[in-house]
């Protein structure tokens, strides 16, 4: 009977960790919805520092990182502690909107690790952010990349996306525990 105990106990923590969920989809448009979520035990107004201070970003996302919180703003990081933020291997997101506590609308610009033929080929691909409350205590964040491209190479991207969304937030979650 002790056994079953401990194989209880061990399985209820298993799933009570939290984990990154894939919720991708195609949508009416035949169009591609990279969607990954996670819940956080923080509520919405602390989660969102996470994604709108310089000082929380760099505890996550990259360890240089600078964001200038406004429509028509930029979030910009870089994974190398040895570069700038203004050094060709950052990374430049603009910020095309968002509400505060509730949305974050990031254009994602493909850089020189990408072909030249889908940078060029790059005019809509976008993540949407969307902090929901999970009740007290708990926030839901939601992640929509959209705006993929048709082809091998657009499979590539979405595949490369997917992987380093999913360790993106992952590293979040390490954090927020």
């Amino acid at each position: 009977m002790k056994w079953i105990f401990s194989l209880l106990t061990l399985y209820i923590s298993i799933s009570s960790e939290a984990q990154v969920e894939n919720t991708s989809y195609v949508n009416k448009s035949t169009e591609r919805v990279l969607q990954l979520s996670i819940v956080v035990p923080l509520e919405v107004q602390e989660v969102w520092k996470y994604f709108s201070t310089d000082a929380k970003l760099s505890e996550w996302i990259a360890p240089i990182a600078h964001i200038e919180l406004k429509n028509g703003g930029s979030i910009v990081t870089n994974y190398d502690k040895t570069k700038t933020l203004s050094d060709s291997s950052s990374i430049k997101l603009g910020i095309i909107s968002y509400l505060e506590n509730e949305l974050l609308i990031l254009k994602v610009d493909l850089n020189n690790n990408f072909s030249k033929k889908l940078q060029d080929e790059d005019q809509h691909l976008q993540e949407i952010i969307q902090f929901v409350s999970g009740g007290p205590g708990k926030t839901k964040i939601i992640s929509s990349m959209i705006g993929w491209g048709q082809g091998k190479d657009w499979e590539k991207t979405y595949d490369f996306f997917l992987k380093g969304n999913e360790w993106t937030y992952k590293e979040l979650l390490k954090v927020i525990k």
